[in-house]
């Protein structure tokens, strides 16, 4: 069933509180060097997301479009303060392929045609953007914040649902993050049950 006018508003307002609520911890956690993010994976995550929030809004996804941004510009704040306070520095060949191959495929949403093929190319971008963190969470699951991934997971799905205009444009990129986000969880859950078991 699809939702209609005030509906948006408010499944908007839920992304965004969850959007502050998934990273102002996440901050935190950093900040107190509890958490130690692959700063190759947030920095692709950030140039990426602000992209697709503008190819989104330019499709029509409104408020929808609101989230996807608000989390572009905290994930820029999370690669400075990561940068700032506790960067890992266990950088491998493998990371700087993904950040190669991430970067490369970012100018080519100037170049497509439309929305669409825009959205698809930062999807993927951004899903290679997991590749560096997936790899430090193998290794180290517990320098990672599973509590950020379980919430964005979520509020992705709010992010669906506030969308104004539904096509893939619009809906491909949250559906996407929050699928990776729930595997991502899962990951860092089992190698944590692995590594340290109770």
């Amino acid at each position: 069933m699809m939702f209609d006018g005030p509906h948006k508003e408010i499944f908007a307002a839920l992304a965004l509180v969850l959007t502050f609520v998934a990273f102002i911890p996440y901050l935190r956690s950093i900040w107190q060097q509890k958490t130690r993010p692959h700063v190759f994976s947030w920095l692709i995550w950030a140039a990426g997301t602000l992209i697709v929030a503008i190819a989104q809004w330019t499709d029509g996804a409104g408020v929808g479009a609101w989230p996807i941004a608000v989390s572009g510009l905290l994930t820029f704040g999370v690669v400075l303060l990561a940068l700032a306070k506790a960067p890992d520095m266990s950088i491998v060949k493998l990371d700087w392929l993904f950040l190669a191959l991430a970067l490369t495929a970012l100018p080519l949403w100037f170049l497509t045609s439309t929305a669409l093929s825009a959205v698809i190319v930062l999807t993927v971008v951004d899903l290679l953007g997991f590749g560096p963190s997936i790899r430090k969470a193998y290794e180290r699951p517990g320098e990672e914040n599973i509590t950020f991934f379980a919430i964005s997971a979520v509020r992705n799905g709010f992010v669906i649902a506030a969308l104004e205009n539904y096509s893939w444009t619009t809906a491909l990129f949250p559906a996407a993050v929050g699928a990776a986000c729930i595997l991502f969880v899962l990951l860092i859950w089992a190698r944590r049950r692995i590594v340290n078991p109770v």
